[in-house]
């Protein structure tokens, strides 16, 4: 009667356990552990890193950031069918991370704000069409207008609903230095000058008003040269097109689009917004031919939009392919808010050189 009695309870799980392999164990932490690491990234923090000086000096080459995806709300999953814990590639190889044979609707989970205008905010490259939304390269940049915003830049300066736009206290600017001989790097060094080129003649370097008023005073510079492009000049890479006349240095006026807001489908509108609404709006049939718009054959002379957009500008701002060069950020391309940096190293050291400690924690503004 006590091994039947024995028998029974192991059936229901009340016996004694058998012991796991140190085998299992493994396995099983690693298996957790992925797991965990997966729900975390999905839905509250996510790390990333700063490649390009887009946002110098606000953030820099080298810098280690911690993403919230709870601010905006967290998207579900487009792409399910992905190894854990990856983004596009398999680690150190070109092989692809995913499958797009099942890709879901895209729906956002509350969040704690709306994009407010001057967050820092990582959002999926809008133009790069080979991926899924949720796979495309991850970009960081500060949005500078929010639905219905209007904005301009005027001769370097930006400008939101027709006022003054934010302006980064270290904001940097491209300059010419002529000069007939090579600059010792340690001059750049010493005037927090990361981002320079040699060029016939001098260099083209970025930096902020108060710096090259620094250079000009060297005996062995001839001339420090603010680089801009006259207004009117039309600029081959510039959103949406050249037929507007912007460039980079004198932009807009543009109006940043807003779910429900209609527009007339003037000649003007057209050229801002097709690119918009052939590409972004989850259309199936949408075509742009000789200036005029048509939805399943049909021309159309109205849009109502489907999603709010974005318009997001580098803090270094000649030496950033923003949405002047690309265009607006539509909503379900944003991943998360900017909060902090728990690393910083610096690419152009070495060894304990190399880390930069008084950055280590600096909230992002």
């Amino acid at each position: 009667m006590g091994k039947v009695w024995n028998s029974i309870k192991r059936i229901m799980g009340f016996g004694p356990k058998k012991k796991k392999s140190k085998l299992r164990e493994w396995t099983d932490a690693i298996v957790f552990a992925v797991v965990a690491a997966t729900f975390i990234r999905w839905l509250f923090l996510e790390a990333f890193t700063i490649p390009t000086p887009s946002m110098e000096k606000s953030l820099l080459v080298g810098d280690f950031l911690f993403v919230s995806k709870i601010h905006y709300g967290a998207r579900t999953p487009k792409t399910p069918l992905q190894l854990p814990l990856t983004h596009q590639k398999i680690w150190w190889t070109n092989l692809p991370s995913y499958l797009t044979w099942i890709q879901l609707p895209q729906y956002r989970l509350p969040g704690l704000s709306k994009v407010k205008r001057n967050d820092v905010v990582v959002f999926n490259y809008p133009p790069e069409f080979e991926y899924p939304t949720d796979l495309k390269t991850h970009y960081i940049k500060r949005c500078v207008g929010i639905p219905g915003d209007t904005i301009e830049v005027r001769d370097l300066q930006l400008y939101v609903n027709n006022k003054p736009g934010y302006t980064p206290p270290k904001i940097q600017f491209r300059y010419f230095v002529i000069t007939e001989q090579a600059i010792n790097e340690r001059i750049f060094k010493n005037n927090d000058i990361t981002d320079y080129q040699m060029i016939t003649g001098g260099y083209v370097i970025w930096t902020t008003p108060a710096t090259a008023e620094k250079l000009r005073s060297l005996d062995f510079i001839q001339q420090v040269i603010l680089s801009k492009s006259p207004a009117g000049k039309a600029e081959p890479r510039i959103f949406p097109d050249t037929s507007l006349n912007w460039n980079e240095d004198n932009y807009g006026p543009l109006v940043v689009p807003k779910k429900g807001q209609t527009i007339q489908l003037t000649a003007e509108n057209t050229i801002k917004y097709h690119f918009v609404i052939e590409h972004f709006e989850n259309l199936d049939n949408v075509t742009y031919e000789n200036g005029e718009i048509k939805i399943d054959g049909k021309k159309i002379d109205h849009y109502t939009f489907r999603q709010d957009y974005y318009f997001m500008m580098g803090d270094n701002r000649n030496n950033s392919l923003d949405s002047r060069f690309w265009g607006f950020v539509p909503e379900d391309h944003v991943v998360g808010k900017a909060l902090f940096i728990w690393l910083s190293l610096d690419p152009n050291e070495s060894f304990i050189k190399k880390i930069r400690w008084n950055r280590f924690f600096k909230l992002i503004h």
